[in-house]
Formats: C-alpha cells, sequence, structure tokens
C-alpha cells in the first residue's frame, strides 16, 4: 500500500474513472473506516464507486474476479480495484496464511488483467494498530489504497 503525503491528496482528478470496492465484513468496525476514508477519496477525484462487501479477506480477489468479468460482460468494465480488509494477528498460523494469500491473490489478480489496485488490507497485531491506521482522520489507510489505484488508473491513461 501506498503512503501519500497531504499534498498528494489533491492529485489531479480521474474523471468518469469506474472503481470496484471490495470491503471485508470480518472486522467491520475497522473496515468501516477504511471504507469511508477510500470512499472519500474516490468521490473527491472525480471517480465513481461500486461496494462490495464479502464475509473475509481470502474472499476479496475472487469477489472481485467475478464482479469484474460481470463488468466486462455488460460493457461497462472498471478502470481499477480497491480491497479492504483488516487481519489482526492471532495465536496460530492462520494470520500468516490470510495475510500472504490475500495479497498474492490481489497482486496475481492485478498484474494478470492489467488492473490498477489499491491494497487496503490492513496487517495489524492488534485492534488499536488497526484502528489508527483505518481512522480517516490518523492513518487513512482507506484513502491511500484508492488514490495508489487512481494514481495507477492516471499513469494507464497518460500511456494509453
Amino acid at each position: 500500500m501506498a503512503g501519500f503525503a497531504p499534498g498528494d491528496i489533491a492529485a489531479a482528478p480521474v474523471p468518469g474513472a469506474r472503481i470496484l470496492v471490495v470491503a471485508a465484513r470480518f472486522n467491520a468496525d475497522v473496515v468501516g473506516l477504511l471504507r469511508e476514508g477510500a470512499l472519500a477519496a474516490i468521490e473527491r477525484l472525480g471517480a465513481d464507486a461500486t461496494v462490495i462487501d464479502v464475509p473475509g479477506a481470502l474472499e476479496i480477489a475472487t469477489a472481485a474476479a467475478i464482479a469484474l468479468d460481470a463488468a466486462e460482460r455488460a460493457g461497462a468494465p472498471y478502470d481499477g480495484l480497491v480491497a479492504l480488509g483488516c487481519v489482526i494477528r492471532g495465536e496460530t498460523y492462520h494470520f500468516e496464511i490470510v495475510a500472504n494469500e490475500s495479497s498474492r491473490a490481489l497482486t496475481d489478480l492485478s498484474v494478470a488483467r492489467r488492473l490498477p489496485f489499491g491494497n487496503g488490507i490492513l496487517t495489524v497485531e492488534n485492534d488499536e494498530q488497526a484502528i489508527v491506521r483505518a481512522d480517516p482522520k490518523q492513518g487513512d489507510k482507506g484513502a491511500d489504497a484508492a488514490l495508489a489505484a487512481l494514481s495507477l488508473i492516471r499513469l494507464k491513461r497518460s500511456l494509453a
């Protein structure tokens, strides 16, 4: 996930860009904060968002692929993808599996489809870290993920 300085938030608009936002319901309070930041950034830069909710981080890539295919068939493809979730370390190896495999699947999807992507899946040690990173008034990592995707859309448009 990219880190953006405050001045970057005023980046050039990306009018008409269609962004697919896939958000996990697991750790819903944290993901709600990520969603708030992401949607505000998308709106601020003149893009449109469609939000899909899924059970957890491992389901994000599959849901994204299904939605991307459906949008293509409908003749209204998405220009970018933003993934939002939160994986908090527990007492078992499950944390590593979810963190690594969700990231791998999303990166594979993005590269294979040449799809601008912003990874807003937090991987943290505890609830406190999650809140600080997700809160739009603190870390605002949802906005960072959206801005990363929009930055890549801007690049793709400039090279087309």
